[in-house]
């Protein structure tokens, strides 16, 4: 069965600075909660059953030291990404039932894959209450990737405890994470790896100009420079799609109720957007480097 939009690690400079950011977006954010990773985070849950992560390092803590190559250090990877590249999104994830298992699987595909990684953290719900969570997470690299990594998530406790219908209403009407979009010279070339990864349908434009992995609600878009350019005419002179060129996350697609609605907030909170026949786009100079496209 293919594997779903889990959330998007969002790595960020400031979490409240992004925090703030999000809402005038439109968006409702869980309170920020401290991982073990020398790491704090804040999420965007959507009604999909998936959900967005801001993730900034932690001012009062450390990144725990790497040294088990076998292993796969969350904090690091967050830690380098911001140091080399600046904001923006760093992982993708997918569900996951059985980090072990995912692993095994991976492994079996012949993926790069490490050790599951199991960690808890507290979070506070929306009448004050404090809970402990539980996740374990199968990584994957690929060494074509430079700075990018994905992994499954297996949430070990209560679905009630994480997922709460306070912070799944949002004021601009958002629904689900329903595709992440990259950008890679030749996109073509990681059909066959995404296909592993996903273990879902890669179609390949006859052009070469890009691939599609996965259904239209849960899809992964690969796409030339040129490509994503047309796409997002928000991306024309961005330095990650120069020559030296490596693919890089550049953008992700929420569907919403309501576009107009999220226009009003928008044109309201003085947030530059891109108007389409379909869509609303806020550029990645508005959104700590990443496009959002909202559409209904």
């Amino acid at each position: 069965m293919p594997r779903t939009l889990d959330h998007l690690v969002l790595c960020v400079s400031g979490l409240e600075q992004a925090r703030a950011s999000y809402r005038a977006l439109g968006f409702t954010l869980t309170p920020p909660a401290t991982l073990p990773f020398g790491t704090r985070n804040s999420l965007v849950q959507l009604q999909g059953q998936n959900f967005l992560e801001l993730l900034a390092l932690d001012e009062e803590g450390e990144v725990p030291a790497h040294d088990l190559p076998h292993r796969y250090s969350f904090g690091v990877h967050n830690q380098d990404f911001l140091r080399h590249y600046g904001e923006g999104m760093s992982m993708v994830v997918f569900a996951g039932s059985d980090a072990r298992a995912d692993v095994k699987a991976f492994q079996e595909s012949g993926l790069v894959t490490y050790e599951p990684v199991d960690f808890g953290r507290h979070a506070k719900l929306p009448d004050g209450q404090i809970v402990q969570l539980a996740f374990s997470l199968a990584f994957v690299t690929n060494s074509d990737m430079p700075g990018l990594a994905f992994f499954t998530c297996q949430q070990r406790h209560a679905p009630a405890l994480f997922w709460k219908p306070e912070y799944q209403r949002h004021a601009n009407g958002a629904e689900r994470l329903v595709e992440v979009v990259m950008s890679a010279s030749e996109p073509a070339a990681f059909g066959d790896f995404f296909g592993r990864l996903t273990d879902g349908p890669v179609a390949v434009d006859d052009d070469g100009g890009g691939i599609r992995v996965g259904s239209a609600s849960n899809r992964i878009s690969v796409l030339t420079p040129g490509r994503l350019r047309e796409r997002f005419p928000e991306l024309d002179g961005d330095a990650r799609l120069g020559h030296e060129h490596t693919p890089r996350f550049m953008g992700y697609r929420v569907a919403v109720a309501d576009v107009l609605a999220v226009r009003r907030i928008l044109d309201r909170n003085d947030i530059p957007h891109r108007v389409t026949a379909k869509s609303l786009v806020v550029s990645p100079a508005a959104a700590h480097g990443v496009a959002i496209e909202f559409s209904e």
